[in-house]
């Protein structure tokens, strides 16, 4: 077994592998950039090596670095995590030739299977389904589009070499065919430094469901069962699941041994992934194989108990598995939710900056229900432009498929983050998403439910009287608090009030707590809104906790909470919501107050997300059409191109290509 290994990589899956590692005595080398020399991973690695600039083409894609490091520490071996590197043929090779082990499958496997257009050739003669398309490289934007009438629209424009959903377009048309292959192979070429694309058949209405893969470097082979991954945006995956709703025992054995056969094929020795589009008729065709450890491992570790980072590491000293097909039992059901730093209710566009407050649910395992967080942050830790948007992948862990999502709804509710935008409450409207939980998915579940972008969930007049109780119990604490600050010239006295409005969600809740109150830890009797009993809210919360746990009538109750203006900001399960809470003479007056209008910024293009200007399309003076491009915009690794949203005339063009851009900056301005 290795003494030592170096992780070419950051964030969560760089903290993830440590974990493994000091578990099994080994210890860990850490790599960073300027931008992570403060990061996690490398507080918890037993050393760290700087290796260049924040910009990973200048650091953590540098092969001549990744070894030069792994001698200077005296590493064994090398884990490449996913992404960056772990994918590059070139960089097995260049560490078997310098005597260091790659904690991965071999470069003959990995030349063979991660380029998509080989690996389809590959996959087609050892007899596994595969999907219709061109298996050869495009060249031009015309023989792209002749391709695409040839197999027929839709189609889907691959980067060969790419992965994480960089360098991919679906097209409906000619026009769409050429714009996505320019796109494809420009974000190709930033992301993996390999331009070339290829096209497909896009199967409609598919689900996406994969198949865990462990083989050794003794002939050896074994599937873990299978992972949902359709729950996607811009072919992101945004939550996965193991084992899948669709599957059947006799289907998922099918495709589990035609991934076997796959692997024997290439002589895979290591952890690895097989795509499969699958159609809700459970047909299923080769997709791709990732020949490394998937983002969305955790959920086949919870329902197998097997460390794939273990196996990965053991497999790769020459150990033989210790674990026969026979041996792999799926048991429960396990969720992953991506947390990702972006703005769900701006089209989901990239936030960064400092996290402020980082509060993840506490990691549990009690009745039968595990909650886990792979994370690669703390408070106080900076989200770069320059990498993945990732946060944390929270994971729950259940008997049954309706009580890990319950589980993951629950653990969301706990889940504080602050400082930048994040996509927590549409997690959390996903979890309560009716289509969700009855397990009819597809990869275009969030385009089909969401089509005009996510506007926050829906709250009825129940949910929204709950929250209003919380509101009120806060403002009881809150006005208890103050009559107790030394000096008031005037603190509270004489009987409770027995009457309270609160202002919430458009509307107003008139509630009543008749019998008093009692404090530390809160208990009171509040009678909602059409009833004539009252219910009992207790709590421990105090003021400044960023969560709200408790009960109304023994029902637990997680809302997180946040200052507002002359109120309380409330977000639950995707709702959210500012509760005003009032005395009924105080709320009449406020109902006289005018709203604030928004300030006019249609004449303005703002950039929607800080980000770096690609190119600038057009010239002050020009006129433009709707659905123009009018500039694209480069943001952790994704290009975003901004349309004219109507007919007009560019007044002022305020930036240019290279320019580095807050959010809301202005662009150009419009006559």
């Amino acid at each position: 077994m290795f003494d030592k290994i170096l992780i070419a990589n950051r964030g969560e899956i760089a903290c993830r592998i440590i974990k493994t590692a000091r578990r099994m005595g080994i210890r860990t080398v850490a790599v960073f950039s300027d931008a992570d020399r403060d990061a996690l991973h490398v507080e918890m690695a037993d050393e760290a090596i700087h290796i260049g600039p924040a910009p990973a083409a200048q650091s953590y894609l540098l092969i001549d670095k990744i070894v030069a490091a792994a001698k200077q520490s005296g590493a064994n071996a090398i884990h490449p995590g996913y992404g960056f590197l772990s994918e590059r043929a070139a960089f097995a090779e260049a560490l078997v030739a310098n005597g260091i082990v790659f904690i991965g499958p071999n470069a003959k496997a990995i030349e063979a299977m991660g380029d998509k257009i080989a690996s389809k050739k590959v996959a087609a003669a050892a007899h596994v389904s595969t999907v219709p398309g061109h298996l050869g490289v495009i060249e031009s934007e015309d023989e792209a589009v002749e391709i695409a009438r040839q197999i027929g629209y839709p189609v889907m424009i691959k980067a060969s070499a790419g992965g994480g959903g960089k360098g991919m377009r679906i097209a409906h048309s000619d026009a769409e065919t050429r714009e996505g292959f320019r796109l494809s192979r420009s974000e190709a070429r930033s992301s993996f430094g390999d331009d070339r694309v290829f096209i497909e058949k896009f199967i409609v209405n598919p689900r996406h469901i994969e198949i865990q893969l462990l083989g050794d470097k003794h002939g050896n082979a074994i599937y873990l069962g299978e992972r949902e991954c359709s729950i996607q945006r811009r072919n992101q995956k945004v939550i996965e699941e193991a084992p899948s709703p669709l599957l059947d025992a006799a289907t998922r054995k099918a495709m589990g041994e035609q991934a076997v056969a796959l692997a024997r094929a290439v002589g895979y020795d290591s952890a690895g992934t097989v795509e499969f589009v699958a159609g809700q008729d459970k047909s299923f065709f080769f997709l791709e194989m990732n020949t490394r450890l998937q983002v969305e491992h955790p959920v086949t570790e919870l329902v197998t108990g097997i460390d794939l980072v273990e196996q990965m590491i053991r497999v790769a000293a020459g150990e033989r598995l210790s674990i026969t097909q026979d041996d792999v039992k799926l048991t429960g059901w396990a969720i992953e939710s991506r947390i990702y730093a972006e703005d769900p209710y701006r089209n989901f566009l990239p936030s960064i900056g400092r996290l402020t407050r980082y509060r993840p649910p506490a990691e549990t395992l009690s009745d039968g229900v595990t909650v886990r967080n792979d994370t690669g942050v703390v408070e106080g830790s900076e989200i770069s432009m320059f990498y993945d948007p990732m946060i944390a992948k929270l994971c729950t862990h259940a008997p049954t498929r309706a009580e890990a999502i319950e589980a993951m709804s629950e653990a969301l509710d706990d889940f504080v983050v602050e400082g930048i935008q994040h996509n927590v409450p549409f997690l959390s409207a996903l979890m309560a998403h009716p289509r969700w939980r009855a397990g009819e998915l597809s990869t275009g579940f969030i385009a089909e439910e969401f089509p005009e972008g996510f506007h926050g969930a829906g709250a009825d007049a129940a949910t929204l009287a709950r929250l209003a109780a919380v509101a009120l119990t806060m403002e009881i604490l809150r006005k208890d608090r103050l009559d107790r600050l030394s000096g008031r010239l005037a603190p509270h006295a004489g009987n409770w009030r027995e009457n309270w409005v609160v202002s919430i969600g458009g509307t107003t809740v008139v509630l009543a707590s008749p019998t008093g109150v009692a404090l530390l830890p809160l208990e009171v009797e509040i009678v909602l809104p059409g009833s004539e009993k009252p219910v009992t809210v207790t709590s421990d919360w105090m003021p400044g906790d960023p969560v709200w746990e408790g009960t109304i009538d023994d029902a637990a109750l997680a809302v997180q909470v946040r200052p507002a203006l002359s109120g309380y900001r409330l977000l639950y399960r995707g709702i959210d919501v500012v509760a005003r809470v009032m005395t009924p003479r105080i709320a009449a007056l406020h109902s006289l107050m005018p709203e604030k209008k928004a300030a006019d910024t249609s004449k303005f293009l703002l950039c929607p997300m800080p980000g770096l200007v690609v190119s600038v399309a057009v010239e002050e003076g020009q006129e433009v059409k709707a659905g123009e491009t009018l500039a694209i915009v480069e943001a952790m690794k994704m290009e975003n191109v901004l349309r004219a949203e109507r007919d007009l005339t560019v007044q002022r063009v305020a930036a240019k290509p290279g320019d580095s851009l807050a959010v809301d900056a202005v662009i150009m301005e419009f006559a």
